[in-house]
């Protein structure tokens, strides 16, 4: 599997965002650097989803020390996370 970019996982998380928070409706999708805690976008639940998201779609665990809002707070966050994640 080719290593992510910050693009690619910007636009792959956005899109599962939007299809399993926002019920499809993409105009309403999170600025890259929207806090999802901040504006209530995604809770503790959505964040858990999340995560799963990225565990099967990028083939790796995150773990608990990595639970934190540096790495899953939003688009970008998320994004430069499973990069670095990806990548090492």
């Amino acid at each position: 599997m080719p290593l992510p970019d910050v693009s690619s996982v910007q636009r792959e998380v956005t899109a599962f965002i939007v299809d399993n928070f926002l019920f499809g409706n993409s105009a309403e999708a999170p600025a890259p650097t929207t806090s999802f805690m901040e504006t209530g976008l995604i809770d503790s639940t959505g964040v858990l989803e999340l995560v799963a998201f990225i565990e099967e779609k990028y083939g790796f665990k995150v773990g608990d020390d990595e639970l934190v809002p540096e790495n899953l707070d939003s688009v970008a966050n998320l994004a430069g996370f499973v990069v670095k994640k990806a990548g090492g």
